[in-house]
């Protein structure tokens, strides 16, 4: 069978991620690591980075193809795999801590990093690394681009974006002290904003639009404005995944939950639920059993919360489909970035 297009892409990307990975243990070398230490850096760049859809890396790529057209070279397709990479390795830096800080089983299909044999708390170190090897490899290809330091004030704020609300995320649900009255829709949105859509999608692109040249400041405000609630809807599609999509699909056990998540599908319950209905979920959200779980998604299944998803879905498509068509491309980006995104999130199972 003939290879398409978007699996030759998704190849010539997959290939770029040996040569980084080189790369990072290349610096080990200089440093005089240690054998096993070595390759317990490379097995935890291979476990952790190139696994999952890749979307946010390949966002990079796709956006620069479209910034630039048929002027795109290959030296500019190569680096853009570049940033890509540097995007997954900040998502493997997020995932490997955030595993462990939701005590989470599986992630894209096999087990954390964490609760790998001999691991542990050492991913803690492993997370850091990851975070680390972005700087090397932005230093050694992006130094000599006047954009350079546009670049490193990019991936430092968003970190610090997407830390917020982790830290958010975190202390209004922890999950040893389930306390339902610290959810609200307002915080929800909060969270999925900085720890979600800041990296996943505002990102790839900006750095995309950087190295297509745009200097325009409102192409990149225009730009946030479409980006942001595009990873709203994402991570509330993320939401009902886990509770609705098939693990066997989505590559991970659904733990929202048990694990006292202040996810979208709690927030609507709660902001629907009769006094009968909040004080089941009371007492049995953030439990960790499947009867209490099976009764919170009873409570859901009582209150509609698939059908109000569903309905959720159809509006945000509409109100971000006009927000796109309504984008005046003078500014220096366009519509076709934004609609390549709503293709891959529209109605997606995994």
């Amino acid at each position: 069978m003939a290879i398409t297009k978007k699996e030759e892409n998704r190849q010539a990307f997959l290939d770029v991620f040996k040569v980084l990975k080189a790369d990072i243990l290349n610096e080990l070398r200089k440093n005089n690591m240690p054998e096993d230490a070595y390759k317990w850096t490379e097995e935890n760049l291979e476990y952790n980075v190139p696994g999952g859809k890749l979307n946010r890396g390949l966002s990079v790529v796709d956006t620069l193809r479209i910034l630039k057209g048929d002027s795109i070279t290959e030296e500019e397709i190569f680096n853009a795999s570049i940033l890509g990479w540097l995007v997954e390795l900040l998502q493997a830096f997020f995932l490997v801590s955030d595993d462990m800080m939701d005590a989470s089983i599986t992630r894209r299909g096999q087990p954390c990093w964490y609760r790998k044999n001999g691991v542990g708390l050492i991913a803690i170190n492993d997370s850091f690394i990851l975070e680390g090897a972005i700087y090397v490899l932005l230093k050694k290809y992006f130094k000599k681009f006047d954009y350079y330091v546009d670049l490193l004030e990019l991936f430092h704020e968003v970190s610090f974006q997407t830390e917020l609300g982790q830290l958010c995320d975190l202390i209004t649900a922890p999950e040893d002290n389930v306390d339902l009255s610290k959810f609200s829709i307002a915080k929800h949105k909060f969270i999925v904003i900085y720890k979600t859509a800041f990296y996943s999608f505002y990102l790839p692109v900006a750095l995309a639009m950087h190295m297509a040249g745009v200097k325009n400041e409102e192409a990149y405000n225009k730009s946030r404005d479409i980006l942001i609630p595009l990873g709203e809807y994402f991570q509330i599609q993320d939401d009902y995944l886990d509770c609705y999509g098939a693990p066997e699909v989505i590559g991970k056990i659904g733990t929202d939950i048990m694990d006292n998540k202040c996810s979208w599908l709690i927030n609507q319950a709660l902001f629907k639920a009769n006094p009968e209905q909040r004080a089941v979920l009371e007492a049995n959200y953030g439990q960790k059993n499947s009867e209490s779980e099976a009764k919170v998604k009873k409570v859901f299944l009582d209150l509609g919360i698939e059908k109000i998803y569903k309905d959720y879905e159809e509006k945000s498509h509409k109100e971000l489909s006009d927000l796109i068509s309504q984008l005046d491309e003078s500014v220096g980006v366009k519509k076709a970035v934004f609609i390549e995104f709503m293709d891959k999130i529209y109605k997606r199972t995994k």
